[in-house]
């Protein structure tokens, strides 16, 4: 059975959010639509431009809301993010604006980054980026000269072929700088939901147990075993029966789903997820989905997947269970009970518990009862929380009790008399010293051409989330923004003859969707935006499966199309 599905991210913050807004100098956001994904962030950032004057650098192709702060704005062609950015390390090294003694003390193969660095002159990225060489020269001397200067990010920057290759340029931009390990500067990654730090945190991706200790790791594996009580292999090697531990990566979601069709995967238990919505290529989601033999999903409210499930098991919300929620910068909160779960639904680990309880019944025979962990007979969250403590190291000291007692905990935090660490990588990075690496611009798997030349970003909006299951049933929410909307540049709408008419056709090379278009130029000539919240007119009926090969992340952000009056 396919478990979990992955959750894409970048990494946690380096950072904390207030100690960001509080102490950077300048900010860089690039690939964040930070004001209406994360607008509580967002408005700790406008109060750091407005009443301290911190520098603010954009690089985004859409005029989003928060480039009325900015100092300067780079509306940089979609896909050019490390061509943007070996430009601007190539300025800063041509300038001597690196930090050399953060280089020669913290970091290692810097040479060889900076060979790589060389072929990307202001000239020339300027023609691939359409920045001009003007304004390549301003945005370096603003994130150079302003020290600290914090990078911030989101799925912008992931959601892209080269999705892991962004993420490291922008970590060779604050090493190159010196921007590392201190207040005020930092990799700062914005998570897309909640939870999405703790879900991986605790192991809910494919190729690491919680805390990210590797599944390929024989010193985790025993440690796992014993915890657990799973014998894995005698002394001469041999396993010693068929229950045992897998060294093997898993599979991402974007790998689980297609492998329906190809045999791969039989059933899916599908957690608190609408792929039908969420995921690349609607069309093709629908026909696996279709296809798998048993589709459990376990859910607050009927979702668009909700039609292909065999079982339906009621789950709690938020404000019916009590446990902890990890945001995106590794802070634990608790989240207490409030009122009682309507109907049959139940807290997300107390089904978990009592399914595995029944598979536990097979093979109770082949574990060791008298394990510290073995079992699943939780009492509470907070037997679930001493577990954690147990078997993940950066949560060690991280209790309910010091939680309720008002505890701010981020980890690492290894045991108790440990305060957390609001800061990483003040004196070391987790690897010893950081590792300079030499990046090139790769272009994006889909390019406009003759049959389909525009370029469709995607995203969301301010008043809904994700697939809208929950923001659609928002009366108030629904009056403010209750459409699809195509965000059409003046120029197109003139060229394709919109001329006072409402609705366009978007048809990519697999599929078509119709939807009220916005004539505005919060999107650049030949770029269309669309959001995924509306079932009706979802961008993911349009969107490729196009995956980075490191983090399985699909290129959401990069579609042709064409783009016609309906």
């Amino acid at each position: 059975m396919a478990g979990l599905a992955a959750s894409f991210g970048s990494g946690a913050m380096s950072n904390s959010m207030d100690d960001v807004a509080k102490q950077a100098q300048a900010f860089f956001i690039i690939g964040s639509n930070t004001t209406e994904q994360h607008p509580v962030f967002g408005t700790m950032l406008r109060q750091a431009v407005r009443q301290r004057g911190a520098k603010l650098v954009v690089a985004d192709p859409r005029k989003i809301d928060i480039t009325e702060f900015a100092t300067l704005h780079l509306r940089h062609r979609p896909g050019t993010d490390i061509a943007l950015l070996n430009g601007l390390m190539y300025i800063i090294l041509e300038k001597g604006w690196e930090d050399k003694s953060f280089i020669d003390e913290r970091t290692e193969n810097f040479d060889e980054f900076k060979a790589a660095v060389m072929n990307y002159p202001p000239d020339v990225v300027s023609n691939t980026t359409n920045i001009p060489v003007e304004k390549l020269y301003e945005a370096a001397e603003i994130l150079a000269v302003n020290n600290p200067m914090a990078v911030i990010w989101a799925m912008g920057i992931t959601q892209h072929i080269v999705g892991v290759r962004n993420v490291m340029d922008l970590a060779n931009l604050q090493m190159l700088l010196g921007n590392m390990g201190k207040p005020g500067g930092g990799v700062n990654p914005l998570r897309g939901q909640n939870n999405v730090q703790g879900a991986c945190d605790m192991g809910a991706l494919p190729n690491v147990y919680p805390a990210y200790q590797p599944v390929t790791s024989p010193e985790v594996i025993e440690k796992f075993a014993k915890a657990w009580g799973v014998k894995t292999k005698d002394e001469g090697g041999r396993v010693k029966d068929e229950l045992t531990l897998s060294d093997k990566v898993g599979l991402t979601v974007t790998e689980m789903i297609p492998g329906i069709l190809d045999g791969r995967i039989k059933a899916l238990y599908i957690i608190g997820e609408d792929p039908v919505m969420s995921d690349p290529d609607t069309n093709h989601i629908r026909k696996c989905l279709s296809s798998v033999d048993f589709l459990v999903l376990q859910e607050i409210f009927p979702s668009e997947t909700a039609v292909y499930a065999d079982v339906l098991l009621p789950g709690a919300s938020f404000a019916e269970k009590t446990g902890t929620f990890t945001n995106t910068e590794r802070r634990v909160q608790m989240v207490r009970q409030a009122i009682e779960p309507p109907g049959d639904s139940k807290p997300d680990w107390w089904i978990l518990s009592e399914l595995a309880k029944k598979l536990m019944d097979r093979i109770s025979d082949r574990v060791q009862k008298d394990a510290p962990h073995a079992g699943w007979e939780y009492k509470s969250t907070s037997d679930i929380m001493s577990e954690i403590n147990a078997v993940t190291p950066s949560y060690g000291g991280i209790t309910h009790a010091r939680l309720d007692a008002g505890e701010r905990l981020q980890w690492p935090c290894l045991n108790a008399e440990r305060p957390g660490t609001p800061i990483l990588h003040t004196k070391q990075f987790t690897r010893g010293k950081g590792k300079f690496m030499p990046i090139d611009h790769v272009p994006p798997a889909e390019r406009p051409d003759d049959e389909y030349p525009m370029i469709m970003n995607t995203g969301r909006v301010l008043y809904h989330w994700h697939g809208g299951t929950m923001t659609r049933r928002s009366e108030g929410i629904m009056q403010v923004y209750g459409e699809a909307l195509i965000e059409v540049n003046p120029d197109d709408a003139e060229r394709i003859g919109l001329n006072g008419k409402t609705h366009v056709r978007v048809t990519s090379r697999r599929g078509s969707i119709e939807a009220r278009a916005w004539v505005t130029d919060r999107v650049p000539p030949g770029m269309v935006y669309a959001n995924f919240h509306f079932p009706e007119a979802s961008a993911n009926e349009l969107t490729h499966a196009s995956l980075d090969p490191v983090s399985k992340i699909p290129s959401y952000k990069i579609t042709a199309v064409k783009v016609e009056l309906v």
